[in-house]
């Protein structure tokens, strides 16, 4: 506790003369008297569970929130902060995150005011200790000064490889599904707050939905959550998806990472897909899922290639044999795709160039050129969505919000994502209203991870709590700039402590967090 409050009164703030005798005015705070106190003075409150904006004073006490009160109450603190018109609400709460807090800077994440993201997503985890153990990377991340919070799913791919079931392993026999359901419950016993799946990727793509109902299982045990990238995004295959996510993950909560319709057209289609879904919940399926609010996804050039081509299979090989099948497949896949200027390379040395680009200069046709750099060459972004379609699907009540981005990626969803949701779906476009903006942000994520003490600002609960001005809010990433960071978000705070603030930051208190506790 005192190396907290050492950092915390490092971090500084305005103190008011005479404030910590004056704390007596405010009701149970004597025992708190020695530790610092920051007080939200007429904020505009927007509290997380979807309720209208409203002035409060709001006080923060260690790590937590202490009490909320009309604006003419009286009280002073170590700190305060005058609201001057501005909104209050809890940190954003990322469900679709990537990279490592252990190397990472999630700063451009905190200037967009996330305090959490969740890690483990499309079936790949962070590196596992011995015999596949992820409690020393989990105990390495406990003992470091991170920049955010940290909630962790255990994943498909990673705990596979984990139980010695190799990727060319197409029929997990039953010693193997042992071993991986083993596996999956040390993860859960230490923290995880469920399950994620990579169906699109290796070695996601090639699993049974018998392997994935086996896990969903254990899942279940835990009270957890099976999130999804499915097994495809394509328009005329998105229903059969969701099926196959719903079946593998019961009795656990199913919930789709990044709700988008690859192909699909128009307002109508959208709204037979939520139809779709809403009939799933009337069924008594607790279906829920996040979105980012772009049309191109960010993804490996792998996706492009057919399963006979990527790994385990022997890629040098194949070229060999089968050149001709493949550069068909390819032009097939790539036209369907909106062609070659419709994939911005993301990786070295064509980062930042279209495929149509990248092919020209190398001198070759882009279906040679793809075949030249193969499917583990690297990333892009791929412009393959409808925004009218992709824009009735954002603002359900039953979508939260995600970035599906990590520190690095050349994609403005890693930079822009929620300061982008404010300045146009809030202030300018009025499709969502700041209080609904902030709860799909906020405290429905919390209510899918089960995360009991955050995602809503009422007493008792953890001070992760972001200050901002919504028409200052400003999304200044793009696709060729990828990593401006995003402005208008004036204090970000941690369990109480400043982490970011005057566009910078200022604090590394984050904290990996765990299920159930």
């Amino acid at each position: 506790m005192s190396q907290r409050l050492t950092r915390r009164q490092a971090i500084g703030g305005a103190v008011v003369a005479g404030s910590m005798a004056s704390l007596a005015s405010w009701p149970g705070l004597a025992t708190l008297a020695v530790a610092p106190t920051t007080l939200f003075r007429e904020v505009l409150l927007v509290d997380g569970t979807g309720m209208a904006p409203r002035l409060a004073n709001v006080l923060v006490a260690d790590d937590r929130i202490l009490r909320i009160d009309p604006p003419s109450s009286n009280g002073e603190a170590t700190r305060v902060i005058a609201g001057e018109g501005r909104v209050l609400a809890p940190g954003f709460i990322d469900m679709h995150s990537h990279g490592d807090p252990l190397e990472d800077s999630y700063e451009a994440f905190l200037a967009m005011g996330v305090t959490t993201i969740t890690l483990g997503q499309d079936g790949s985890g962070p590196r596992l200790g011995k015999d596949g153990d992820p409690r020393p990377w989990m105990q390495a991340v406990d003992r470091a000064d991170i920049d955010i919070n940290v909630a962790l799913l255990a994943s498909h791919g990673t705990l596979r490889r984990a139980a010695g079931v190799s990727d060319a392993v197409r029929h997990v026999d039953v010693a193997g599904l042992a071993r991986m359901a083993a596996q999956l419950e040390a993860e859960l016993k230490a923290g995880a707050f469920g399950l994620s799946y990579g169906l699109e990727y290796v070695p996601g793509i090639y699993s049974e939905t018998a392997e994935l109902t086996n896990l969903g299982r254990v899942v279940a045990k835990y009270g957890g959550v099976v999130m999804s990238h499915m097994r495809s995004e394509n328009d005329e295959e998105i229903k059969a998806s969701i099926d196959e996510l719903i079946a593998s993950s019961l009795p656990a909560r199913p919930h789709i990472s990044h709700l988008k319709v690859v192909f699909g057209k128009g307002e109508a289609r959208a709204r037979e897909l939520l139809a779709f879904l809403a009939e799933k919940r009337r069924q008594g399926i607790d279906l829920t899922a996040d979105q980012y609010p772009y049309e191109a996804g960010y993804t490996g050039i792998a996706i492009l290639f057919p399963k006979w081509a990527l790994p385990p299979t022997d890629y040098a090989k194949v070229v060999a044999e089968r050149r001709q099948e493949l550069r068909d497949y390819l032009v097939q896949r790539m036209t369907r795709r909106g062609g070659p200027e419709a994939l911005l390379i993301g990786t070295a040395p064509y980062a930042g160039k279209t495929l149509a680009q990248a092919a020209q200069e190398a001198g070759l046709h882009y279906a040679d050129f793809l075949i030249k750099i193969g499917p583990q060459s690297g990333s892009g972004a791929h412009f393959t969505q409808d925004k009218a379609l992709q824009d009735v699907l954002l603002v359900d009540p039953f979508v939260a919000f995600s970035t599906d981005g990590g520190p690095g990626m050349r994609h403005p969803r890693a930079t822009g994502t929620y300061a982008k949701l404010i300045e146009e779906y809030v202030v300018r476009d009025r499709k969502l209203s700041i209080e609904e903006m902030v709860r799909k942000g906020t405290g429905f994520p919390a209510h899918i991870l089960r995360l009991a003490d955050r995602g809503v600002i009422r007493p008792g609960m953890k001070a992760d709590v972001i200050l901002f001005d919504p028409k200052r809010v400003k999304a200044r990433s793009t696709y060729v700039d990828p990593f401006a960071k995003a402005v208008g978000i004036d204090l970000v705070m941690l369990g109480g402590e400043p982490a970011y603030e005057g566009g910078v930051r200022v604090g590394r208190s984050g904290r990996l967090l765990r299920a159930g506790r």
